[in-house]
């Protein structure tokens, strides 16, 4: 997977927030390494006369992060890579991190890579191969880089915006990449969609050890029926003797029969609305009057 086309870039959203708490909390603009995997996905709709190579898609997934809390943490001021800084952040790194790119935020910027983070994305695609211990080699080279900035005006909610990019150095350019965000927003709902529980949940008793848990747990009862009572009623004062249960009815070709007593209900109710609100004003004027 040398120099290949990037379909994808996705990001834990957990990595994503603290990402940006990092950039916000900081007293300037940061830059940091990007950890993480490429994946070479298959469809599963494939048809049969797809080409496995064709159908395939290449996705980088960032799982983890090194923020250095300021700028020019690994390169200098020309995007030459410092190798000692570079390979003393790559020591700490597990076995499952594997440097895949890097990222810079900076405040009220265009998002855009600039010349100096292009020839930093440059010298990591080409050099940092050399940096990796033989043991452990990269699978694929660090070329994704993401800039993270803030609106160029000033916004009563603050907020961040970020880009992810691929560096093609076959040819390079960078190539503007979709970023996904995993576990938020509309499009991961759909992961719960076939979801169905391996078995039901046990029925569990509850169990009286003795007379008085009996005694106490019959009063609770009569006392919950007895408010369930008292809501109820309340409910048909309201309601006009028109019960909660005829609403069902108002589905399906019976509803114009119902229609009409549904309308004549809600009368009743802006009439009392109506009465209830000449009583407030008179009340009102008469406490007014108390006052003046």
């Amino acid at each position: 997977m040398d120099d290949l086309p990037v379909q994808k870039i996705s990001i834990s959203g957990p990595a994503l927030a603290s990402i940006i708490q990092r950039f916000s909390s900081s007293a300037g603009d940061v830059d940091g390494l990007l950890f993480g995997h490429v994946n070479d996905v298959t469809p599963s709709n494939l048809q049969d006369d797809d080409l496995p190579e064709s159908s395939s898609t290449l996705v980088a997934t960032i799982t983890s992060y090194f923020c250095s809390g300021t700028v020019n943490s690994f390169y200098d001021s020309l995007g030459h890579l410092d190798h000692t800084a570079l390979r003393r952040l790559l020591s700490g790194r597990g076995p499952d991190r594997s440097l895949i790119g890097w990222f810079v935020g900076r405040r009220k910027t265009p998002l855009r890579p600039s010349m100096r983070e292009a020839s930093v994305s440059a010298s990591l695609s080409i050099k940092t191969l050399t940096l990796i211990p033989p043991e452990d080699p990269l699978n694929f080279p660090p070329c994704i880089f993401v800039v993270f900035t803030t609106p160029l005006a000033d916004q009563l909610i603050h907020t961040h915006e970020h880009r992810a990019f691929q560096f093609r150095r076959s040819a390079g350019v960078f190539e503007q990449k979709s970023m996904d965000v995993v576990n938020l927003g509309p499009a991961f709902r759909g992961h719960y969609g076939a979801f169905c529980p391996n078995s039901a949940f046990p029925w569990l008793p509850c169990v009286l050890r003795d007379s008085s848990m009996a005694e106490d747990s019959s009063n609770e009862s009569l006392n919950q029926m007895k408010g369930i009572s008292k809501e109820q009623s309340g409910l048909d004062m309201c309601a006009e003797g028109f019960e909660v249960g005829r609403l069902s009815r108002l589905m399906g070709f019976e509803a114009a029969n119902y229609t009409s007593e549904l309308e004549d209900l809600y009368g009743k109710m802006l009439a009392k609305l109506e009465g209830l609100a000449q009583l407030v004003e008179k009340s009102s004027a008469r406490v007014l009057e108390q006052v003046n």
